[in-house]
């Protein structure tokens, strides 16, 4: 499969082909040159733009026809339909439903050309080649589901081969964001670029602990957002150094509503130590613990308890900036528990932290 080939029929003519000059008179339409061909299950869609000029670079004038044919490796160009009559400088779009013939088997190579023709039915020759892969299509996806954690949206499937023949298969997920994006602040340079409307997540077909892969993370998304999901399959294969893919049918939608309720994460390397109360001074206990570096932080929470007391917050109301406490309603001679939770923007507190203890020194 590897050693299949892009290559022209003998015979077939096209603009890049030298032959005699053509005469003025003829006002044959100039080929399309930026023909695109693209497959999703058994439907291919060909997009091109017609051109605006003949071979003698001058202005077309009136409607032109359009014929579509395919070619399956070095086959003859077998017409498909598409007996379209389109304005020059258009954009010409075409769709056909592939027969069974070329909707099954191994995936194998079928390149599809535009030709346009003057009202005398002369032609300069056949379009680009835009190629796909014929062949069965992959199976759709079934079963995609969507769950959102603090690190993303976890998307799942029920997982299908990780081969076709000789072409791999991937799970493309095609992301689109349901809320309008919003526009980039003119003032600020740390404003955040407005967010891509549509997104696409290739997934490798074997996970890297050598299973098929049934499951991917989308990091990208922002809270407060709705996306919606949906995922196909894909055989990928390469042809003369290039990488083709035979797409499967997308997936029914899954919608997320990607709001955050999650807390930030538990403050850790919590530590007490208590001052000297000698010289009059003031006994105190100062706590501190490792920063967190979640943007979404909005501070701390200290908690205390003695004995078998409840635990009680002793920090002030608004969560506390820095990573640090320094605790003055202490007595000498008695010992105390501490634990500390982080506070994040959206009001989530995350659970305290693993507890520390310190004894303030009798006098």
């Amino acid at each position: 499969m590897a050693a299949l080939t892009v290559a022209l029929a003998a015979g077939l003519t096209g603009c890049g082909t030298p032959g005699a000059p053509l005469p003025p008179s003829l006002n044959l339409p100039a080929c399309v040159g930026d023909l695109e061909a693209a497959r999703a299950g058994n439907l291919v869609s060909l997009t091109w733009t017609m051109p605006k000029k003949n071979t003698d670079k001058l202005l077309i004038k009136g409607y032109v026809a359009m014929f579509v044919c395919r070619k399956e490796d070095a086959g003859a160009c077998v017409p498909a339909g598409g007996n379209l009559v389109l304005a020059p400088g258009s954009e010409g779009a075409f769709t056909e439903t592939l027969p069974p013939a070329l909707a099954t088997g191994e995936p194998r190579v079928l390149s599809y050309f535009v030709e346009l023709k003057n009202h005398n039915g002369r032609s300069a020759g056949l379009s680009n080649a835009a190629v796909v892969l014929a062949g069965k299509a992959p199976a759709p996806v079934a079963g995609l589901a969507a769950k959102v954690r603090k690190s993303g949206v976890v998307l799942s499937w029920t997982p299908g081969d990780a081969t076709q023949n000789s072409a791999l298969i991937a799970v493309r997920l095609h992301r689109k964001l349901l809320t309008p994006p919003a526009a980039k602040p003119t003032e600020g340079l740390l404003a955040p670029e407005p967010e891509a409307v549509e997104q696409n997540l290739l997934v490798d077909s074997v996970s890297q602990g050598g299973r098929v892969a049934d499951r991917a993370l989308d990091k990208e998304i922002r809270f407060g957002q709705v996306y919606e999901y949906r995922a196909q399959r894909v055989a990928r294969m390469s042809v003369d150094g290039k990488t083709l893919e035979l797409a499967g049918q997308l997936s029914e939608p899954v919608r997320v509503e990607a709001m955050d309720v999650f807390p930030p994460a538990v403050p850790t390397g919590l530590a007490a130590v208590a001052t000297d109360s000698e010289n009059g001074a003031q006994p105190a206990i100062d706590l501190s613990w490792q920063p967190d570096t979640e943007a979404d932080l909005s501070g701390y929470a200290v908690y205390r308890t003695e004995g078998d007391a409840t635990w009680q917050r002793i920090s002030p109301a608004p969560p506390l900036v820095a990573p640090g406490f320094h605790d003055t309603q202490v007595q000498p001679g008695h010992t105390y528990r501490y634990a500390v939770s982080a506070i994040g923007q959206n009001g989530h507190e995350s659970a305290r932290s693993a507890e520390t203890q310190e004894t303030v020194p009798a006098p």
